[in-house]
């Protein structure tokens, strides 16, 4: 079933689940409805445009909190994933905390936007993510074993 948008109960789980100051990057996966679907009337057009007036609007909000847009872009193919499932677009989003980001899509702005993300999805999907930090030896491991290849590997171009 398509979905849209996190339900109030959801969006209240996801504040009170180990609530922390370290920083999150929030991964969008974004399907765009072909026309807009604004419930009351609205500006019409595709799906993507829509989606596009939300996204001019949420940027400035996203800095207000301290995040970043880290990177945005089409999605092409999916290798892993159900049979039929596809997504336009995925985009990578940094908070420098969860509570960073609750802040923001509680704020009165958010709420007066937040139509043009409805009216131009029609599913999505919304991912918390935080960096794993890798062991400094596996690092120096996989460096050297790229030194090694490197001197076994035939010289491109020469």
């Amino acid at each position: 079933m398509p979905i849209v948008n996190p339900s109030r109960a959801r969006i209240e789980a996801f504040a009170r689940e180990t609530p922390d100051d370290r920083p999150i990057v929030m991964v969008n996966l974004l399907r765009f409805r072909e026309q807009a679907d604004y419930e009351a009337g609205g500006p019409g057009g595709t799906g993507r445009a829509a989606y596009l007036r939300y996204s001019k609007a949420v940027v400035p909000l996203v800095w207000e909190v301290g995040g970043q847009l880290l990177w945005v872009g089409k999605a092409r193919a999916g290798v892993i994933m159900p049979e039929g499932e596809a997504w336009d677009e995925v985009a990578l989003v940094h908070y420098p905390s969860r509570r960073a980001f609750l802040r923001m899509i509680n704020s009165d702005a958010y709420q007066a936007i937040m139509h043009h993300r409805t009216a131009g999805l029609s599913d999505s999907r919304l991912i918390e993510t935080r960096a794993t930090r890798l062991p400094r030896w596996l690092l120096g491991a996989a460096r050297g074993l790229l030194r090694v290849k490197s001197w076994f590997s035939p010289k491109v171009g020469g």
